[in-house]
């Protein structure tokens, strides 16, 4: 299908092959779209380079600092023109956070996932809001932790339950700037960020066991979705959290 035939759409946190990102990103491509892959530094593309096209566009954008990020979509207005979507694939905390219990993070620790986490949607969203007039739909990633405590998620369940808030929040905001903004719950996936989480091999086991058919979902299922998400199918929904998970949330 060429629903996104004409769409370009900025993919925000391809760590590798096995990033759920890249799944978004290929769906989006298959799809009809362009994608624009942004990158944190210097080591994270030369990883990209080992798997993508010698052609695809790339941009240098660091999450953390708010005119870094006006600088890269300036960037790619510049050289891509129109950009009509946004995916926000982006969590981080620090080692200690992550592992130790919630209530024995420190403030810096804290601040760090929220703000890496949770703001950096709000922080990447106003300056493609203001940059891109064509925007009309961002979408973000999120995991069934934001609502329940599933072991060693720790802090970044708090962090994803204020990105959900974001989500509903902003949302509300950009709705007569006809901008849909919506999460993806997504299943546990082996990619860098669940191999992070202690004990991972546990959860991925978890989450199987919990799905309707005993399976996990995959990486293209998850991107299948964004892409619908994207697209002008979904102009009726925004504020919302779609669960791609083969049905762990029911259990």
């Amino acid at each position: 299908m060429d629903i996104l035939a004409g769409r370009t759409v900025i993919v925000m946190g391809v760590a590798n092959k096995n990033s759920i990102a890249w799944g978004c990103a290929r769906a989006i491509m298959a799809c009809g779209g362009q994608v624009v892959l942004t990158y944190q530094n210097e080591r994270l593309r030369q990883s990209l380079l080992r798997f993508v096209a010698p052609d695809q566009p790339m941009v240098q954008c660091d999450v953390a600092d708010e005119e870094n990020i006006d600088a890269a979509f300036t960037t790619i207005r510049e050289r891509y023109g129109a950009v009509h979507g946004l995916v926000h694939a982006i969590a981080y905390a620090d080692k200690e956070s992550l592992e130790g219990d919630v209530l024995q993070v420190s403030k810096a620790g804290y601040n760090l996932a929220q703000d890496i986490s949770a703001y950096s949607l709000l922080a990447v969203t106003r300056s493609a809001v203001r940059l891109f007039p064509a925007l009309r739909s961002v979408l973000t990633m999120t995991y069934f932790g934001s609502t329940h405590v599933i072991p060693n998620y720790n802090i970044m369940g708090v962090a994803k339950a204020a990105l959900e808030a974001n989500v509903r929040y902003v949302a509300k905001e950009l709705g007569p700037q006809h901008v849909r903004v919506n999460a993806i719950s997504a299943g546990a996936v082996k990619t860098l960020a669940v191999t992070g989480v202690k004990n991972h091999a546990s959860l991925l086991q978890m989450s199987r066991a919990a799905t309707v058919d005993g399976e996990s979902v995959t990486q293209s299922e998850i991107g299948n979705t964004a892409a619908f998400l994207l697209s002008d199918m979904a102009n009726g929904i925004t504020g919302d959290i779609i669960f791609v998970d083969k049905g762990v949330h029911l259990m």
